[in-house]
């Protein structure tokens, strides 16, 4: 049946959006987080890699060990204003959200500490992108002084 629905409503990411990134192999951070569907409110629990710059997620971590695996889901930390803890918030131990610039998603981990080390694994990801943006700017100072 959430196959079913993940194919009417268009769920699965474009693999434009993982091209490249060899998930199965040596991610940055793995593990098991309870994530927030985007549409129907549930929880369900997913298995997370974060590597690239990506955080994939996939419904466990068979569906991850492949180079034919097809991620879940997927968010660029290129797009990620914060990260932060979200007990309050969700009224859940150990819970944390992600949020963009249009919207927050709330995942639960299985610790405080792994909590904690998913947060600052995300938000390394986020510095180290928008540091490797900002050096890749150029920017052109003389063209404006005519």
């Amino acid at each position: 049946m959430e196959n079913l629905w993940r194919l009417a409503t268009a769920q699965d990411p474009n693999p434009e959006d993982y091209q490249g990134i060899e998930f199965w192999s040596n991610p940055e951070r793995t593990g098991w987080l309870t994530k927030q569907g985007d549409y129907i409110k549930t929880w369900r629990r997913r298995w997370f890699i974060l590597k690239q710059g990506k955080l994939l997620w996939f419904k466990d971590p068979t569906a991850a060990a492949a180079p034919s695996g097809v991620p879940r889901g997927v968010i660029s930390v290129s797009d990620c204003v914060t990260v932060k803890g979200a007990e309050d918030v969700l009224r859940k131990p150990s819970a944390f959200e992600l949020s963009t610039a249009h919207s927050t998603m709330f995942f639960v981990a299985d610790s405080d500490k792994e909590k904690e080390d998913w947060i600052n694994s995300i938000g390394r990801a986020i510095v180290q992108h928008s540091r490797s943006l900002a050096d890749n700017e150029v920017v052109d100072y003389d063209s404006s002084r005519r």
